[in-house]
């Protein structure tokens, strides 16, 4: 499976492609809607929540609530294209619209974004053309191709959550949680899907105190994913070990600068008899190991334990406090212009990592098994179930 996303943060519509989905799987919009809800929440989230109501509609590859084997088309409109229709439109400039267009020009890049690098690459005098694109408004699609991907996971048994463990240096002392289930509930309880109670409030007041300040704060996320086959991902080729494409993926969601799997950086400071993980086995359950610090992983393959995943997240470089950059035209210094941002999406960012992670193990099961169709794909994952308990 792959997919491409394609607009811009106020232009038309986000649109995204997804190509290799079995057929006859079921899908339905409101499966996709409950996610880009969650990614919307949070606290600390800007004005733009408010304007952008997101909802996807499914343009083809579905028929009756299942796929066909197409591929799938999905499109989220944004609602704040109204105001935006001269200065992103596609077509030539009328001579009248010319000097409200200018306006909107952006000439002073902003330190911590694309801004610059991108419009030196692409020969842009209007940065605009970088930023439009490199916006975290892009992630909305990305999750709703994650959601599509759980939808996808969900029929094979495997389940995916996520928690924040981190915003702006408060950290969450309570992480455990009983089961998938339970990760799930409570994180959606919470204002900064934390299941830390003390932290959570903490971080709301580190996020109150970066808003007044004009200022921003970021964050650790963790996505978990329970009911992996073993054997995904490959010990054979680079390119194919598992671990290393969620960590590129999780490195690709605007402002992530770090990732982790299982205890990740703390392994360098522990002895090997503490880091790896104990290997058991009984009739039930075949191979098992005793501990995770591993986040599921050997060898650039599934374990069959949960998977995973930490990422870190930047603050974002947005300030309403705006850092100094230089005028590209004029090469004069000024104070960095802003666009409507959020003072923390360490919470909405969750999300995005839960959805990322969902994506790469759903494509990587479609590699490994049979996946033309879904009840083919469903047998043939049991199978591998079974062999591998069985050690057969």
């Amino acid at each position: 499976m792959r997919y491409v996303t394609s607009g811009e943060s106020h232009g038309p519509q986000l649109t995204a492609i997804i190509e290799g989905l079995p057929a006859q799987m079921e899908l339905l919009a409101e499966d996709i809607n409950q996610e880009l809800a969650r990614r919307q929440g949070g606290y600390g989230r800007g004005r733009r929540m408010q304007i952008e109501t997101d909802t996807v509609e499914i343009k083809s590859g579905v028929r009756h609530g299942k796929t066909t084997g197409a591929p799938v088309t999905l499109v989220v409109e944004n609602d704040d294209f109204k105001h935006w229709e001269k200065v992103m439109g596609a077509g030539p400039l009328e001579e009248d619209d010319a000097k409200s267009v200018e306006r909107k020009r952006i000439s002073r890049p902003r330190p911590g974004h694309a801004d610059l690098n991108g419009a030196l690459k692409y020969g842009h005098r209007d940065m605009r053309d970088v930023l439009e694109r490199s916006s975290a408004r892009e992630t909305t699609v990305r999750v709703a191709v994650g959601a599509v991907a759980k939808k996808f996971l969900a029929h094979l048994g495997i389940d995916v959550a996520g928690q924040v463990l981190e915003i702006g240096g408060v950290k969450a002392e309570e992480t455990s949680y009983s089961s998938i289930k339970d990760l799930q509930a409570r994180t959606e309880a919470s204002d900064v899907r934390c299941l830390d109670e003390t932290a959570e409030e903490k971080m709301k007041e580190a996020i109150d105190d970066a808003k007044a300040e004009g200022d921003s704060i970021g964050g650790v996320v963790q996505a978990v994913v329970e009911g992996v086959p073993i054997g995904l991902g490959s010990h054979v080729h680079y390119d194919r070990k598992l671990d290393a494409n969620i960590s590129r993926a999780v490195m690709s969601i605007n402002a992530f600068k770090g990732v982790e799997i299982g205890i990740g950086f703390e392994a360098a400071s522990l002895p090997g008899s503490q880091v790896h993980d104990e290997i058991a086995y009984d009739e039930e359950n075949g191979y098992y190991r005793k501990s995770n610090n591993l986040g599921g992983f050997e060898g650039g393959m599934t374990n069959g334990m949960p998977v995973v995943v930490q990422g870190v997240m930047k603050p974002i470089p947005t300030l309403y406090k705006p850092l100094q950059s230089v005028d590209v035209e004029t090469k004069e210094a000024f104070n960095a212009s802003i666009e409507r941002s959020d003072s923390c999406a360490v919470p909405a960012a969750s999300v995005v990592a839960e959805h990322v992670v969902a994506w790469e193990i759903a494509a990587e099961i479609s590699r490994t098994f049979e996946s033309d169709r879904m009840d083919v794909l469903q047998k043939s994952v049991q199978a591998h179930h079974e062999r591998v308990r069985n050690d057969e």
